[in-house]
């Protein structure tokens, strides 16, 4: 997956790029009766909408199959799905009145995709908009190749002059292995210049993540701590109360390792990874992110990984079925809906510390968070005064979900005799300190309007994931059973090494 020839190259430097309003455009949601577009997208433009961010500069084109939908009925259908959302009512009707259309395509082709490049070329010219266009896939990954062949064939792919801009926006999954993931980049660079591609990790605009690279780079405390000699291991969690929801269609033919490893957690794996970027670009940060993933050594599937799969439970005081007891789980699946893995970096930064990622539904609570743990002090200093507390090592905590924050735990002296040693945090809340924060789809939304990728997923971030998991799809793993409300199957503490004793929890 290499960048086009006559594209600028990922590693060059960008110009600085100062925040402003985006331009006047046309956002075009390819699959605006699903449910991401219900449940996401258009709670989002109407957020950015009513902050003033895009207020006048957006247009909204859902598309979809059916035919059965017009104008008035999608707008209706947009009203229900905010007011679902809980968006304000206040100038609700006159915004999807004036800013939501539809096309719907029936089955498709040429002739459909004709239809809808007049569409937009109408809504262009009624309200005055330059041809700036954001083609947003919220469909299903199979539907890609296909969808981005049809906007190609009839010129949807251009911006229909020099000074507007065209952008498409891919969901995750991008493929389903190496192999599929590479065969849609070429379907997608048969058509786009990797420039106009924004690959969407809803995980990277939540505001601790994009807070990593602050909270490293301009602390120096921190950074200089953030290497072999000071780190003994970092954990990567991803817990989920819920089990497959609905989804069993979807879920049973991906799996955790699809579904979370492959692209959210391995994402802020490259995030806490990587080195300092020359600058903060989208070139610059990928570079690095990049970087750290080729460093990844190859995982050894029977040493390095653990799967598992929720049976029947209790969360929260209920009882839960297992997942063979989920409405469309095929009889016998073995899909696992836990993963655990040690991954271990060649690195002049991380040689020698163990990245251990765990990710699994029907776990005890849901949980996203980053915890760096340090290296214990050399000598056991207060051994000496009779102290019966040993030193823990102190760590870093960076919690995504519930809540985001960071937390840094270390010793502090009980009060009295004789001397005990309490491990005791510094807390930073986000929403307490600054109010309830923006929806991720808002910034990665706004950031594709002003055209910044660097919360976006390059191609050869995609091919370097891909190449590491694949091997593990193959393996034949066992699929070891865990009862829904645990903390996953006892064998994934196997991979704890020396200095992780357990798996964090809180």
């Amino acid at each position: 997956m290499s960048p086009r020839q006559d594209q600028p190259g990922l590693f060059e430097r960008e110009p600085p790029r100062l925040p402003a309003p985006p331009p006047r455009h046309l956002f075009v949601i390819l699959g605006g009766t699903g449910d991401l577009a219900r449940r996401k997208l258009l709670p989002a433009l109407y957020r950015l909408m009513r902050q003033g961010l895009i207020d006048g500069r957006c247009r909204i084109l859902a598309v979809a199959r059916s035919t059965e939908h017009d104008d008035a009925s999608y707008r209706r259908l947009a009203r229900e799905a905010l007011r679902e959302r809980g968006v304000p009512d206040e100038g609700l009707d006159p915004w999807c009145d004036e800013c939501v259309a539809y096309v719907g395509l029936g089955d498709g082709g040429e002739a459909a995709y004709r239809r809808l490049a007049a569409r937009i070329a109408e809504i262009e010219a009624v309200a005055e908009l330059p041809g700036n266009r954001v083609f947003y896939l919220a469909l299903p990954p199979a539907a890609f190749g296909a969808t981005l062949a049809e906007l190609g064939e009839v010129g949807l792919h251009e911006p229909p002059s020099p000074e507007a801009w065209v952008r498409v926006v891919l969901e995750k999954p991008i493929g389903h292995d190496l192999e599929s993931a590479r065969q849609l980049d070429r379907g997608v660079q048969r058509w786009f210049d990797e420039s106009q591609v924004y690959r969407i990790d809803h995980y990277l605009g939540k505001e601790t993540v994009q807070n990593l690279l602050v909270f490293r780079f301009s602390n120096i405390v921190f950074e200089s701590l953030w290497n072999r000699e000071r780190v003994d291991n970092v954990q990567i969690t991803v817990g989920e109360e819920i089990g497959v929801a609905g989804r069993a269609g979807y879920y049973d033919r991906s799996g955790a390792l699809r579904d979370m490893v492959q692209n959210h957690l391995t994402q802020l794996l490259s995030l806490v990874a990587m080195d300092v970027p020359v600058a903060y670009d989208a070139s610059a940060v990928r570079y690095e992110k990049i970087k750290a993933l080729r460093s990844i050594q190859k995982i050894v599937p029977e040493r390095d990984v653990v799967l598992g799969q929720y049976a029947a439970g209790t969360i929260g005081g209920l009882p839960v079925p297992g997942y063979h007891e989920e409405q469309g789980v095929p009889e016998g699946s073995r899909t696992e809906t836990f993963a655990a893995l040690r991954l271990s970096l060649d690195s002049w930064r991380w040689q020698g510390v163990p990245f251990l990622l765990r990710t699994g539904k029907r776990l005890r609570r849901r949980v996203t968070e980053i915890a760096v743990t340090f290296r214990r002090p050399p000598v056991a200093l207060f051994e000496s005064m009779d102290c019966e507390t040993p030193v823990e090592p102190d760590v870093l905590v960076m919690t995504l979900q519930p809540g985001e924050g960071f937390a840094l735990y270390f010793d502090i002296k009980k009060p009295g005799e004789p001397l005990q040693l309490e491990k005791r945090p510094l807390r930073f809340d986000y929403e307490e300190a600054f109010g309830p924060l923006p929806e991720a789809y808002e910034t990665l939304l706004l950031d594709i309007l002003q055209g910044d990728q660097t919360l976006f997923v390059h191609a050869e971030e995609v091919e370097a994931a891909w190449r590491l998991y694949t091997p593990l799809l193959d393996a034949g793993l066992p699929v070891e059973p865990y009862k829904a409300g645990s903390w996953g199957p006892a064998e994934a503490d196997r991979l704890l090494a020396p200095g992780a004793e357990r798996w964090r929890t809180r």
